[in-house]
């Protein structure tokens, strides 16, 4: 056996047992559509500091005196309106990706799955890579626009389970790929399968916040210039992370990839609680677009990596109810990104980027 022979075989064994885990993220779904489960959901998620951001009395009675006991059912019929035979969309796209990045990468990986609320945990996903062993972890937040209430909240629960390990391995964190170029080439490819001059006008709807995070978050670097307004119009260190900047700026890239002129469209943020939340919001701007006389829209949902309630009912039904109410003739959901090749593509291209092993 010669030199390089001899090498390849060490590198060869080495891959055998030094192995790089992915921790995938997302929100988190309901166990099933029954208001026990629903409750039992948005009680784990609305009692998050980082979502409720308020003092935690005030919170804890918000949310299990007023919010969960009359939101409960509600939402619960909501959600048996998308459930499907395999169960929540949401999640049945998730397993999807991880199987199928697990495929694509190969066995010096170990992929997992873990939702930030309910099942799968995230303690469950970060235990099965402890028994792995492997030697590094690579966690991916699948929302493609920075928050605190859902990065900042993903990324804070894994660290608090890895940090009681006895062991810990080296940690790499993706905590925003808006503007990665494979994620926008994903989005694009999804676009295709729409002629795009069939709509005159498009909608990039992005899921909501208070804007008190958004200034919160405009303190942490020191920044005091943020009015809501052109502040967003281009992304400079002070607003980085700021969701409302990415958000602004993912549609700026879509719109340039997919040759939208300006004036045909407009990004929009749902799902809101109150008026003190980021605007234009989607309702509002679908209303007005309708009694202007636009007839068909196009939606983009780029903060939502899989189907899930807020894209497949909030648009998919709602929107299009209120669209037609108005005068407006149909309102077209373009599907998140679910199991697309291009996505598989994309995530593997991320995790071999912040990975010392070579592509399998």
């Amino acid at each position: 056996m010669n030199l390089s022979d001899l090498s390849a075989l060490v590198v060869k064994k080495n891959q055998e047992y030094m192995k790089t885990g992915v921790l995938l993220i997302n929100l988190g779904t309901p166990d099933s559509p029954k208001t026990s489960d629903v409750r039992k959901y948005l009680s784990q998620f609305l009692s998050d500091p980082r979502v409720i951001d308020i003092n935690p009395v005030g919170r804890f009675l918000l949310v299990n005196g007023i919010i969960v006991p009359f939101r409960g059912p509600k939402s619960a019929k909501l959600y048996q309106k998308i459930w499907t035979k395999e169960g929540s969309p949401l999640l049945t796209n998730s397993v999807k990706v991880k199987t199928l990045l697990q495929e694509s990468l190969g066995k010096s990986f170990v992929v997992e799955l873990g939702m930030r609320y309910q099942n799968p945990s995230i303690e469950s996903a970060l235990d099965k890579l402890r028994e792995a062993q492997v030697q590094k972890i690579i966690i991916i937040p699948l929302y493609p626009q920075y928050a605190s209430s859902s990065t900042g909240s993903s990324v804070e629960e894994a660290l608090r389970i890895i940090s009681k390990w006895e062991v810990t391995p080296s940690i790499e964190i993706i905590s925003k790929f808006y503007d990665n170029n494979d994620f926008i080439d994903a989005c694009v490819e999804r676009a295709k399968k729409y002629d795009l001059h069939k709509y005159d006008f498009f909608i990039f709807s992005y899921h909501g916040l208070p804007e008190r995070h958004i200034m919160k978050g405009a303190s942490h670097y020191g920044a005091n210039t943020c009015n809501m307004g052109s502040c967003c119009n281009i992304i400079t260190k002070n607003n980085q992370y700021c969701y409302r900047a990415n958000c602004f700026e993912t549609s700026r890239l879509l719109v340039r990839r997919l040759g939208i002129p300006e004036g045909k469209y407009e990004t929009t943020f749902q799902s809101r609680f109150d008026d003190g939340w980021i605007k234009p919001y989607s309702d509002n701007v679908i209303k007005q677009k309708a009694k202007e006389g636009k007839k068909n829209i196009l939606v983009f949902s780029p903060a939502f990596v899989a189907d899930c309630l807020e894209t497949i009912y909030e648009i998919g039904t709602e929107y299009n109810e209120l669209f037609k109410e108005h005068g407006g003739e149909k309102i077209t959901l373009v599907e998140s990104l679910n199991d697309h090749p291009k996505w598989i593509e994309a995530l593997k291209k991320m995790v071999l980027k912040h990975s010392n092993l070579p592509e399998a």
